[in-house]
């Protein structure tokens, strides 16, 4: 079988990453982890920031964070709320199972930092999580 074909079959690294860090948690407590996690999402900043850039306006950074997130598989939109504020909308979650599992670390901790160093200095808050049990995850970027 190619490697092609093997990718075809289900894959379950959910079960992996939950037993890692309970070990973790476990033995080195949620502040060692939490700085892994941080650390994780600045990694992966890294990667996507190029296709982010670092133009000064802050709808073509997060329309472009949108573009580089979906590339990813999240499922995002940009829109803007009553007040004229940006918001980035996600309808998938990759880290799904995990976020339902672990939502501290990867909705506070993980993704709260890979959006804060992609778009910068901007004014973020997570309003909605699919980890906490929401249908989508909704980050309000605040302009004025």
């Amino acid at each position: 079988l190619t490697p092609q074909g093997q990718e075809m079959f289900p894959k379950r690294y959910e079960l992996l990453l939950d037993a890692v860090m309970e070990e973790l948690l476990e033995k080195e407590g949620d502040a060692f982890v939490g700085r892994l996690f941080r650390g994780a999402a600045l990694r992966m900043a890294r990667q996507v920031a190029q296709q982010v850039g670092d133009s000064p306006h802050p709808e073509e950074r997060a329309s472009r964070l949108v573009e580089a997130l979906n590339g990813l598989g999240f499922r995002c939109t940009l829109d803007r709320d009553p007040e004229g504020n940006l918001r980035i909308v996600r309808t998938n979650c990759v880290f799904r199972h995990t976020a339902l599992t672990h939502s501290h670390l990867l909705c506070d901790v993980f993704d709260r930092q890979l959006t804060r160093a992609l778009l910068g200095e901007l004014d973020v808050h997570l309003q909605d999580s699919i980890g906490r049990g929401g249908v989508r995850c909704t980050h309000l970027i605040r302009l004025a």
